[in-house]
C-alpha cells in the first residue's frame, strides 16, 4: 500500500471513484432518511446519525488531522460544546489565556457549571497548584486569537499527561497543513471548519478529530447525534471540494503572510506586530511545530480608535468583515469584533486594544496586498 504523503491525503482521502456511476466527485445524498432492509437492518437509518456525504469528509479529516476518528459539526462552536459536554458537568479546565472570543463566551457564560483557570503558557506555570480533582482537560488554542501567542503543545502535553489530563487544541489558524497537533501528543483536536478547511468564506462548519477511538469516539458520536448540530450534505460536499486545494492554498497563505509581515514589523506607524515569523519570543517553538507561519497577524496602530477607523475606511483590496482563512484578506477589529463578548477588563489586561487589529492574508498578488495597506497607512 502506498503511504500517501499529506498533499497526496487531501486531494484523496476519504473517498475514491463512486462505484457506482464512476463519478471522481463523490455525488451529494441529500436523503434525509433510508431504506432498512428490515427494522434494525441498514447501513443508513436518519441523516442526523449518519450520511454517506458526512462519511466521505470524516475519514478525510481524519486522515489530514493524523487522527483515528473525525466529527463534522454545523460550526466549529458546536464542536467546542460538544467538547464540554464530553466531560460531563460541574468540572475544571485550563484554558491558554488567549482564545476567540466565542470560546470564552461558551465557558464563561453559557456553560456556566463549569470553572476555567486561565494560564498564560508564556510563565512558568505551576502546575501543582492550578489542576484539582475537578480538573478534566487542557485547553490550548495555538496559534491563538489575536495575539498569535505559540503554545508548545508537546511540552504541554508531556506535562498534562503527567496529570493524566487530556490536552484537546484549537487548531483553527494553523490549519493541518502547518500543524498537526495530535502527532505532537494532543487528545483531539477542534478546528473551526470555516476558516482555512472551507477557505472560500462560504460555508460554516466545524470539527473534533480524536487520536483514541476506543476512548472518545463512542461518547463523541452519541452526543454529535443526540444534539443534531451536524452540517448539511451539501456543505459537507463543498468542505471535502475545498480541502482538496488545501495544500497550493496554504503555500500561498505562508508566503505571503511572511512578506506582509516583513514589511509591516518595518512600518513606522505600526508599534507592534503580532506573527510567530517575527516574533522572536515564538518563533523558534513554532518552526520546531509548524511547518509553516500562516496567513494570520494581528497589529498595533500607533493611532486612536479615530485614526484605526479612518485606515480601515481607506483599505481597497482589504475587507473589514469578521472570520478568516478565506482566498480573499480581511481585516477586523478584535475589540469591536470578534472579541466584544470579553469583558472589557481582560481584553486590556491580555493586550486587546483599540489599536490591535487582526489581519487574514489572502492569497492575492503580494505587490498588491502590500500596497494597499501602504497607502491606507499613509491616511493617518
Amino acid at each position: 500500500m502506498v503511504k500517501k504523503k499529506f498533499s497526496t491525503k487531501v486531494i484523496h482521502s476519504g473517498h475514491g471513484s463512486d462505484n457506482e456511476t464512476g463519478a471522481v466527485m463523490p455525488p451529494i445524498h441529500l436523503s434525509s432518511t433510508f431504506k432498512q432492509n428490515k427494522p434494525g437492518d441498514f447501513q443508513y437509518e436518519y441523516a442526523r446519525t449518519k450520511n454517506p456525504s458526512r462519511d466521505i469528509l470524516e475519514k478525510l479529516l481524519a486522515s489530514i488531522e493524523s487522527g483515528k476518528q473525525a466529527f463534522a459539526f454545523s460550526s466549529g462552536m458546536a464542536a467546542i460544546n460538544t467538547v464540554c459536554d464530553l466531560f460531563g458537568e460541574n468540572y475544571h479546565v485550563i484554558c491558554s489565556d488567549d482564545v476567540y472570543g466565542g470560546t470564552r463566551r461558551l465557558f464563561d457564560k453559557v456553560k456556566t457549571n463549569i470553572d476555567v483557570t486561565y494560564v498564560d503558557f508564556d510563565t512558568n506555570v505551576n502546575w501543582d497548584d492550578i489542576v484539582n480533582d475537578r480538573t478534566k482537560f487542557v485547553w490550548a488554542e495555538t496559534p491563538s486569537n489575536p495575539l498569535m501567542k505559540i503554545i508548545d503543545i508537546k511540552n504541554t502535553a508531556e506535562i498534562a499527561h503527567g496529570f493524566k489530563l487530556p490536552v484537546i487544541c484549537d487548531n483553527t489558524f494553523a490549519s493541518p497543513y502547518n500543524q498537526r497537533p495530535l502527532e505532537l501528543g494532543a487528545d483531539l483536536v477542534v478546528s473551526s471548519s470555516t476558516k482555512y478547511l472551507g477557505g472560500h468564506s462560504d460555508i460554516v462548519g466545524g470539527s473534533i478529530v480524536i487520536k483514541d477511538q476506543d476512548l472518545y469516539g463512542e461518547k463523541i458520536a452519541y452526543l454529535q447525534n443526540a444534539v443534531g448540530a451536524i452540517p448539511s450534505p451539501f456543505d459537507c460536499y463543498l468542505l471535502t471540494r475545498s480541502i482538496k486545494t488545501l495544500s497550493v492554498r496554504m503555500q500561498k497563505h505562508n508566503e505571503n503572510g511572511e512578506k506582509i509581515a516583513g514589511f509591516l514589523e518595518s512600518h513606522p506607524k505600526i508599534t507592534k506586530i503580532h506573527y510567530p515569523g517575527t516574533d522572536q519570543k515564538y518563533k523558534s517553538i513554532a518552526s520546531k511545530q509548524m511547518s509553516g507561519f500562516g496567513g494570520m497577524m494581528s497589529v498595533v496602530l500607533d493611532t486612536n480608535l479615530e485614526g484605526v477607523n479612518t485606515f480601515l475606511s481607506n483599505l481597497k483590496i482589504f475587507t473589514l468583515a469578521e472570520s478568516l482563512g478565506g482566498v480573499e484578506s480581511l481585516i477586523e477589529h478584535p475589540a469591536i469584533m470578534t472579541h466584544a463578548s470579553i469583558d472589557k477588563k481582560i481584553r486590556d489586561s491580555l493586550g486587546i486594544s483599540d489599536s490591535l487589529l487582526r489581519l487574514s492574508v489572502g492569497i492575492e498578488d503580494v505587490e498588491d496586498i502590500i500596497e494597499d495597506l501602504k497607502q491606507a497607512l499613509e491616511t493617518i
